[in-house]
């Protein structure tokens, strides 16, 4: 069992799945406000570790969904600008557990990490639902 601090987007219907796999596994999960928290580019950093750039990046986001932003063409510092001023942009969930971070909801890099005890077909992290740009 691990304490987790699991980023989400409130209202999230995948967030609120992934922290159904998480806590059937028996886990305590902390739920935050990934859209309030004060991100800086060395916070995110840490959770992005070794993933390319354009995996930072929410592909259900208003502004990358219609073409204005097009993460595969951002490096490191442009990315993070735009990242750390409108955390919509940011990949969720960010999970936090065991001095460890990471980005995304991998459902076999999780169970490695912190254990599963279910799993679900399919995509835990395409978003189905048409975004207004609310938060």
């Amino acid at each position: 069992m691990a304490i987790i601090t699991f980023y989400e987007k409130p209202g999230c219907a995948n967030n609120t799945r992934q922290k159904f796999l998480l806590a059937a596994a028996g886990h305590i999960v902390q739920a935050k406000n990934l859209l309030l928290e004060p991100w800086t580019r060395e916070r995110l950093l840490s959770f992005f570790g070794r993933h390319p750039v354009a995996e930072w990046f929410n592909r259900a986001a208003p502004r990358i969904k219609s073409g204005e932003i097009i993460p595969e063409a951002l490096d490191a510092d442009a990315a993070l600008q735009l990242l750390c001023a409108e955390p919509l942009l940011i990949r969720r969930p960010l999970i936090e557990a065991d001095e460890r971070r990471e980005v995304g909801f991998d459902q076999e890099l999780i169970d490695g990490w912190l254990g599963l005890t279910r799993r679900v077909e399919g995509g835990i992290e395409d978003c189905v639902k048409s975004h207004s740009g609310k938060p």
